[in-house]
């Protein structure tokens, strides 16, 4: 996509701080991280959600993710990582990103950054468990049970 800022740096048409290129991702710093060190992988593919990357890159390219969450901390010398990424609400920019954020104890951030909830009742909590396992059972038992 032409006018995808995420594309550009892919395609190393725009400055960034990359850490990594491989065929299936880019990771680079993120230019407002949370922590320094923040980074950011994209599928080299564009493609806006987590629901729109290919079923055969989802592999490949959680392989990076995994791989930099696992040498992270030691390169850092950070105590873990918070990985994360948003589909549409709060995605500021429209190209699939994970979030791979080094954390050291007492660091300052406290659990995540939006309210929790409780359910009204343990029944409310299984009937809405109930209504998502019956629309991923729905997909999934479709083509005999291949995600899509």
């Amino acid at each position: 996509m032409s006018d995808c800022g995420f594309c550009a740096i892919v395609r190393d048409e725009a400055p960034a701080a990359a850490v990594w290129r491989s065929p299936d991702a880019v990771a680079f710093l993120d230019r407002t991280p949370v922590f320094l060190g923040h980074v950011l992988v994209v599928p080299t593919a564009h493609c806006v959600t987590l629901p729109d990357l290919a079923a055969d890159a989802i592999g490949p390219f959680f392989a990076v993710v995994q791989r930099i969450a696992a040498l992270l901390p030691a390169a850092l010398g950070a105590d873990g990582t918070w990985v994360s990424m948003n589909n549409v609400v709060s995605q500021s920019v429209a190209h699939l990103h994970v979030h791979v954020v080094p954390r050291r104890r007492k660091d300052g951030l406290k659990g995540f950054y939006w309210p929790r909830q409780r359910y009204p009742s343990d029944d409310a909590m299984y009937e809405t468990a109930a209504v998502i396992t019956a629309a991923l059972t729905a997909e999934f038992t479709k083509d005999g049970g291949a995600p899509h």
